[in-house]
């Protein structure tokens, strides 16, 4: 029995010691003079909040402090929390851990916003429903990914580069379907497009572009019109069938690259975006960007529809 109360009065003994022996300070990260959020220690022994250390390692693969590199930590690409630590703070500064643990969600909140301040990745033309497999190298670039995925959204916006501008006023919502980390940090990324959107306002954050953005929507028709422009759409249909049956060495090529043409959908009108197909044709066809960025911004599913039966039937009548 007494054994136990002397194990009970060490017990008690040992939060008043832990604060007394400690400061905020002591278990504070170096990087970011905040208190660790999710700590992690590199093999040559210095600790850094995980979000802080992987922004490091995005530019060089080398302990912050002591330069050591860490090369092969960054291949196995998984960071251990330092569990005794998150113990320590918890027993010790448990209202400071919560306020943290807040900050860092009210963070991520900003970062879950998929109209304002929405990551955009400046490259090349994305299309709804296409996939646009990327390779991600550049620091900022790599930051966004992650951020990205850790938000939960999985999304960012894709828009080409644009004279005078950072980049143009239209652009498409990518959702992340997978992430192969390589052994250097770089990354392939498996992404598909999903909405079209405009560019309302530019911005940045930390050294990536951003934008406030509205989304687009095709107009809807009715009645008589929607006939015509179902009749509109499956003649389009078939010639883009014939031009990919058209069989020369380019469009085998394209076949083979892209993937067959999608097939019809039931309702024409279904998506905000018009059928699926035709962004597939749009992004294999051999267009100038801006006229494609033109098809893209149009919310006219006859107009669209139009154009590419103006373009398919002109390289219909080229010889092979």
């Amino acid at each position: 029995p007494l054994g136990n109360k002397e194990e009970t009065a060490a017990a008690e003994c040992t939060q008043p010691c832990l604060e007394e022996s400690l400061s905020i300070s002591d278990l504070e990260c170096s990087l970011c003079i905040r208190m660790f959020f999710e700590p992690v220690t590199t093999p040559c022994g210095h600790t850094f909040c995980k979000e802080c250390l992987e922004r490091c390692l995005d530019h060089r693969p080398n302990c912050p402090l002591c330069k050591q590199s860490l090369r092969e930590f960054l291949k196995a690409g998984r960071y251990s929390p330092t569990v005794l630590l998150q113990d320590i703070m918890l027993a010790a500064f448990p209202a400071q851990l919560a306020e943290r643990r807040e900050l860092h969600r009210e963070e991520m909140a900003e970062l879950s916003n998929l109209t304002k301040n929405i990551p955009i990745f400046v490259c090349t033309m994305s299309f709804p429903g296409i996939p646009c497999p990327l390779h991600v190298f550049e620091p900022r670039y790599r930051l966004m990914i992650r951020r990205c995925q850790e938000s939960g959204t999985r999304r960012f916006g894709m828009c080409i580069f644009e004279n005078g501008k950072s980049f143009a006023d239209y652009g498409c919502m990518l959702e992340i379907r997978q992430v192969d980390l390589l052994a250097d940090g770089r990354s392939l990324v498996d992404t598909v497009g999903r909405q079209r959107f405009r560019v309302l306002s530019r911005g940045h954050r930390d050294g990536y572009h951003t934008a406030d953005i509205q989304y687009l929507e095709d107009k809807k028709v009715s009645g008589e019109e929607l006939q015509e422009l179902q009749c509109l759409h499956d003649s389009t249909y078939r010639l883009a069938q014939r031009f990919c049956e058209h069989g020369d060495l380019t469009s085998r090529h394209i076949l083979m690259q892209h993937g067959p043409l999608p097939e019809k959908e039931e309702d024409i009108q279904a998506s905000a975006d018009g059928p699926t197909w035709c962004w597939w044709l749009i992004s294999i066809l051999p267009l100038d960007p801006s006229y494609q960025l033109s098809l893209f911004s149009c919310t006219s599913l006859r107009a669209r529809l139009a154009q590419l039966q103006h373009i398919l039937t002109a390289l219909l009548q080229q010889p092979p």
